[in-house]
């Protein structure tokens, strides 16, 4: 599976899959990261996956087996682990499914989920319990959506995503007309959300329809816990997104962008291609491509911290200041 050499036991027997700190007889593990390294002397692992060219300073017990890339090597195998694992199929007689329902080739639908009128859902998808999903809606194949992810009407999620728990999808945006007494008249979101193929949603992240039109997350994106996305949000391919973070309506959102956890960006701005956003940042104006930028509000990450030493001196700097302006009156 992953094209690798064996250098010791070609017959050892491994069974499950561990850290190499804490490697355990019978389990395999990897070394990626060089700080690391002085624990492939003293694991229990059976197994370790290393690069070509490790070379052992000191003797060694485990048996090695050599790739270009341990980290993606371990990652490969971690996915397969996960697949067996997560090997379920079958449809329980407790599951809901409208008559109108259309339901793919070996899939698996759990205890108490719902699954409305004129639903399509594609081969091998897997729905775990207590799941809804509304009327109208699209699941592409291989998808998962695990225990309690809500899909309402009308939405599309594209082939291999990954909703987890708690994912609400299509939840009204949040729009209200203001109105002369100071109450609020709720605008209807007749719109929908479109999730493209290959995206992963972290737990209890919410993605709102669009007033009117379609919420979109492009393929390849993923999106961490606790994340609100708004509605008529467009979030670009490949571009991730921390926790805690949050979108306002019709913002923009480039590919490959990196966003770090917590950042806050407002409504109706544009956000470049490969722009990299530091934790924490609050985004108030558009950004161009390639950028990084850093602070609330952001700006270019090189100069936010050539600024934030100054800052930290700030005291410093009054007390000078203070000095100076005593001897000129002295003067």
């Amino acid at each position: 599976m992953i094209n690798g050499k064996v250098d010791g036991n070609p017959e050892i027997f491994v069974h499950k899959l561990s850290k190499i700190e804490q490697g355990e007889a019978g389990s395999i593990t990897f070394l990626g990261n060089p700080k690391y390294t002085q624990y492939i002397y003293s694991t229990k692992a059976s197994v370790v996956i290393v690069a070509d060219d490790f070379a052992p300073e000191q003797s060694i017990s485990c048996t090695l087996i050599r790739v270009e890339n341990p980290y993606n090597a371990f990652a490969m195998m971690l996915e397969a682990y996960n697949q067996i694992k997560q090997n379920k199929s079958g449809i329980s007689k407790s599951a809901f499914i409208s008559e109108s329902a259309t339901i793919g080739e070996n899939c698996y639908i759990a205890e108490f989920v719902s699954i409305g009128e004129n639903v399509v859902v594609g081969d091998n998808v897997k729905i775990y319990p207590t799941s809804v999903i509304g009327d109208n809606v699209t699941i592409g194949s291989s998808s998962v959506l695990y225990a309690g992810a809500k899909i309402y009407s009308d939405c599309t999620i594209g082939q291999a995503c990954t909703l987890h728990a708690g994912v609400v999808i299509g939840a009204d945006g949040f729009g209200f007309a203001p109105q002369s007494d100071n109450q609020y008249q709720k605008v209807a979101q007749i719109g929908n959300v479109i999730i493209e193929d290959n995206v992963e949603i972290g737990a209890n992240t919410t993605i709102d329809r669009a007033t009117l039109g379609s919420t979109i997350i492009r393929k390849g994106a993923k999106i961490d816990n606790l994340i609100q996305i708004a509605h008529n949000v467009e979030i670009g391919e490949n571009t991730v997104i921390a926790a805690q973070s949050g979108v306002a309506g019709s913002a923009k959102i480039g590919r490959n962008c990196m966003i770090g956890g917590q950042v806050g960006i407002i409504g109706h701005l544009e956000i470049g291609d490969n722009v990299k956003i530091a934790a924490q940042s609050g985004i108030s104006t558009t950004v161009p491509e390639n950028s990084i930028i850093m602070g609330s509000p952001a700006f270019d990450i090189s100069a936010y911290r050539k600024s934030y030493v100054h800052f930290r001196n700030l005291p410093k700097l009054a007390n000078r200041l203070s000095d100076l302006e005593k001897e000129i009156k002295k003067k």
